[in-house]
């Protein structure tokens, strides 16, 4: 079981977030968004977190997601550890079954990471 999280990059003292367009990105943080993006950047694997992120109870069976694809379960396991590994979810081995949720904050954090702040008078 991974109990990884992604790390909020460059948050400073006051609690903000700095984005993408705040600052350049140095070695260690770029290499640490760059597994989630390659995590994110697989039709497979977005699908997988889009099916864990809008489940309602917020976790799913990973013998639920498999019949939703033409892969082998192996494939949907490998693309799940995929995830697991990018610090995107985390899962549970029940007895046979293994349940994936999703990180608490993640995409939120993604998207402040992402999203290019406004200035005064900036229209969108």
């Amino acid at each position: 079981m991974s109990k990884q999280e992604l790390e909020v990059i460059g948050q400073g003292t006051d609690g903000c977030c700095n984005g993408l367009a705040s600052a350049p990105l140095d070695d260690e943080h770029a290499a640490q968004l760059a597994k989630v993006f390659k995590a994110l950047g697989d039709p497979v694997r977005l699908r997988l977190l889009s099916m864990i992120a809008s489940r309602d109870g917020g976790e799913v069976c990973v013998c639920e997601m498999t019949p939703a694809f033409d892969l082998s379960q192996p494939t949907i396991s490998h693309h799940l550890k995929l995830l697991r590994q990018a610090g995107l979810v985390d899962c549970e081995r029940r007895g046979t079954w293994v349940y994936y949720w999703m990180l608490p904050g993640v995409l939120d954090q993604l998207a402040a990471f992402l999203t290019t702040p406004q200035t005064a008078g900036a229209t969108a």
